[in-house]
């Protein structure tokens, strides 16, 4: 099971740190996290503060000394950066394996149970109810128009959120895939626009640049992301992070698809009875076209 991003940390931690202490975080998390692989001395310099200041936030942090905060930082690099392909060759799925002791149904059965179940439990657990309840309110603001997109596998994702919200409340379209049509629509973001997006590890750039439009466009950005946060979450008005968990070396999606269907609840509700004249209208009008 992931554990949170060490900005996380810092960020829980705050509170806990002297004010000296504090310009190191709010220094270390404006550039996370190519700011924490700086010199302790240039930390220091940013912070205005003492280079042994430094050395005591990595120890109020758990760490023997900053190269032990910078190793860590590594290996969460390394995390966030790691593909279906390195987690295969770096497991028993990249050895040879052995007919007389390959896993059954039941034993899969068994850990896909366990698996799956912590990672949906400790996901619903630790989303910030602050952010749950701003991206319900987004959503169903029916003044916004609301943009979903997502990437290699979570576009699925994106599509499922966005097909639930139209049969809610209108306005709600998916980012086109073809570059003309993709272009026109980001072209004309505005204040009224709320951008939701999908990213997770082995980010895609193109995610923080559609962020970045829509926030200077005056409108909000609300992420699902994963527990080590896309660099995307930089931009973002609500953050929505998942466990990945799973049985195989691919990212499960298991729990981001509860934390959807928890905001598509949230919206159904919030919508009230608007919502179910929408549904109704939505059902007469595919009824008519034949669509059901």
């Amino acid at each position: 099971m992931a554990a949170g991003s060490l900005a996380d940390d810092i960020r829980t931690k705050l509170g806990d740190l002297s004010p000296a202490e504090r310009r190191v975080a709010r220094v270390l998390l404006a550039g996370y996290p190519a700011s924490g692989f700086e010199t302790v001395a240039t930390i220091a310099e940013k912070a205005a503060v003492s280079a042994p200041t430094v050395l005591r936030f990595a120890g109020r942090l758990g760490y023997r000394g900053f190269p032990d905060f910078q190793a860590a930082l590594r290996a969460e690099l390394d995390e966030r950066n790691a593909s279906p392909l390195s987690l295969y060759e770096a497991t028993d799925y990249g050895r040879q394996p052995d007919p007389d002791s390959a896993p059954g149904a039941d034993s899969l059965l068994v850990r896909g149970s366990a698996v799956f179940t912590a990672a949906v439990g400790q996901t619903l657990a630790e989303i910030p109810p602050h952010d749950l309840d701003q991206a319900v309110r987004i959503l169903s603001d029916r003044k916004r128009r609301i943009t979903l997109a997502g990437g290699r596998f979570t576009h699925l994702l994106a599509q499922y959120l966005a097909m639930h919200l139209m049969q809610l409340r209108d306005d709600v379209r998916v980012l086109p895939d073809r570059a003309v049509e993709r272009t026109a629509q980001l072209a004309h973001l505005a204040r009224r626009d709320a951008v939701v997006l999908f990213d997770y590890r082995r980010y895609e750039e193109d995610k923080e640049a559609i962020a970045q439009m829509t926030r200077e466009a005056g409108g909000k950005v609300i992420v699902f992301t994963d527990a080590w946060l896309s660099p995307t979450t930089s931009q973002a008005d609500v953050v929505l992070p998942s466990q990945v968990g799973t049985v195989s070396p691919y990212d499960s999606l298991v729990p981001t698809l509860a934390v959807v269907e928890t905001v598509i609840a949230g919206v159904m509700k919030a919508l009230g009875e608007d919502a179910h004249r929408h549904m109704q209208q939505s059902e007469d009008t595919a009824r008519r076209a034949g669509l059901v």
